[in-house]
């Protein structure tokens, strides 16, 4: 039974079984187990049960462990766990800060009118205030060749009047420089919890400090500090002129389960940036659960679970269509020219981009199976003579013949319309807008153009199926695999942050699914037109049947 499986039948339970067990992960964090008897010699109870009175006190130092001095930058005298506050304070950088240095946030939640240092009983965290990222490399007008707003030109010939070395222009672009982090955001488990000691999570056992009180052993306020709510957008660049920057010092109480998730989800981040996540696909990352509801988080969860799935299943019959494919007879050459280029250059899009390697090599991946497709649909054959290659077009019957007729018809009606637009698009990003070369113009240009008309490219199939008044030709298992995906593309459209013409990249699809499916309706299959191997049902030989005497 198990080996006449198919593999879709077999892919499809390894992903409910994946779901299941990702569920029971999730519900293992979120959930813990608390202590059945609070008087029970196992049980770990809490500090602020007894409602303390606590301090809050923020130190900056250019070391961890704030040797070399450190500076008291906030203090709440009176601290509530439970109350929510937000404060703006302005830190001064020490010199060695201001010098691409890095400065260090000491967190210490303690007993009132104590210090920190005098208190057994205080816990503290330490954060990162500054992080190194490569700058942005300077955009410039094409045009006029200008590359600095007058504000900006004002300021390094005050820099250069000065004797600043730091006023030279920076030819060293791909060095890392220290940024600031103009948020600080901490949390402080607000529910009185009893942790039963034989069965501590693993995730909350290192943000545990414990003291012996009598028989009982009684656990310190936890503290916590949220990295994942700092943002690429909230960094400002440090040069030597910054001696005093903003910074926003932000808290809120959190629920136990909730604390367990974002330690889980925070190691995950850095988890991804050590296999060569670059900063920027971090903080796409971050922005899916800082800027999400909880709600939307595991709906985002399931959807991307199913659009990895019919990811898989829309590229393994996709490439078994176009591997049994002998003819093109109503197929639409131009579409496939087109999705092999549009692969093509959102590629290189990524790479001038410096995307991350595990988005990048998809991508190239993803352009050769195109060019792979582009040759099948093309019927070229390469032969090597010499180390150098000769190519060899297969010829196309009559059928084939006039489906190219009709190919050639819709594109011609669709050029009217697409040159146009790309070239009136591509000449007001040259004039209006600022790129780093000019091949990063053209490289935005064709991309801007594959994203806002890239669809109009479909529309030839679409004309080819009026002609023919007929759809057995198409992969229909590739594209409902391929439609489901675009509706799931619709809902990481409200959930994700991404570009708005990437954004209406997802929507524009969809009236070109809804298109296929009334043609689909219009145009029912039967057994005398070609089917999606490019033979009729008529054309297979018919099988005798035998009796039994």
């Amino acid at each position: 039974m198990f080996l006449k499986a198919s593999f879709t039948s077999l892919i499809v339970g390894v992903f409910v079984v994946y779901v299941l067990h990702t569920c029971w992960v999730m519900y293992g964090i979120v959930y813990t187990k608390p202590c059945d008897n609070p008087k029970e010699d196992n049980c770990i109870t809490p500090f602020l049960a007894g409602n303390p009175k606590l301090q809050l006190s923020i130190y900056t130092a250019l070391r961890p462990n704030a040797e070399g001095g450190h500076t008291l930058i906030h203090k709440e005298e009176i601290f509530d766990v439970n109350s929510k506050f937000e404060r703006i304070v302005n830190v001064t950088l020490p010199k060695k800060t201001r010098n691409n240095g890095t400065l260090y946030a000491l967190i210490f939640v303690h007993q009132a009118g104590v210090t920190p240092w005098q208190d057994p009983r205080q816990v503290h965290l330490v954060a990162q205030l500054t992080t190194y990222m490569v700058p942005k490399l300077p955009e410039i007008s094409l045009i006029s060749g200008d590359d600095q707003t007058q504000g900006q030109k004002e300021e390094v010939q005050q820099k250069k009047g000065e004797g600043d070395p730091a006023a030279a222009p920076t030819s060293t672009a791909d060095h890392p420089v220290s940024h600031w982090r103009t948020r600080l955001t901490f949390n402080i488990v607000g529910d009185p919890f009893v942790f039963d000691r034989e069965s501590l999570p693993s995730d909350v056992h290192r943000y545990l400090r414990v003291f012996q009180n009598g028989k009982k052993m009684v656990y310190l306020p936890l503290l916590f500090v949220d990295e994942l709510s700092n943002r690429v957008k909230d960094l400002a660049e440090i040069n030597s002129t910054s001696t005093e920057l903003p910074l926003t010092i932000s808290y809120d109480s959190i629920s136990l389960g909730r604390l367990r998730f974002w330690i889980h989800m925070q190691d995950a981040v850095f988890s991804l940036q050590q296999f060569g996540f670059t900063e920027k696909d971090a903080d796409e990352i971050k922005g899916i659960f800082v800027d999400t509801n909880l709600y939307f988080l595991g709906l985002t969860f399931f959807v991307a679970a199913f659009h990895l799935l019919f990811d898989f299943l829309a590229f393994k019959n996709d490439i078994s269509f176009w591997k049994e494919k002998k003819s093109m007879v109503g197929m639409s050459s131009k579409a496939v020219l087109w999705r092999c280029f549009s692969t093509i250059v959102i590629f290189l899009y990524l790479f001038d981009q410096q995307t991350s390697l595990l988005v990048l090599i998809p991508a190239g991946i993803g352009s050769i199976i195109e060019v792979w497709k582009v040759k099948k649909a093309l019927k070229i054959q390469v032969f090597w003579k010499g180390g150098k290659p000769s190519f060899l077009f297969g010829k196309m019957d009559e059928s084939e013949r006039r489906t190219e007729h009709y190919d050639t018809l819709a594109m011609k009606y669709l050029s009217y319309l697409l040159y146009p637009l790309c070239i009136g698009g591509a000449v007001y990003a040259l004039v209006f807008q600022r790129y780093k070369s000019w091949y990063s113009w053209l490289i935005n240009s064709l991309v801007n153009g594959v994203y806002a008309f890239g669809f109009l490219f479909m529309l030839p199939q679409l004309f080819v199926n009026y002609k023919l008044k007929s759809v057995a030709h198409l992969p229909w298992k590739a594209f409902m695999y391929k439609a489901f995906n675009t509706f799931i593309d619709d809902v990481f459209a409200f959930i994700i942050t991404m570009p708005t013409s990437h954004r209406l990249a997802c929507f524009r699809d969809d009236v070109v699914f809804l298109i296929y499916l009334y043609q689909r309706w219009l145009y029912p299959v039967d057994k005398t037109r070609v089917n999606e191997y490019g033979v009729s049902y008529d054309e297979e030989p018919k099988k005798e049947k035998t009796h039994k005497d």
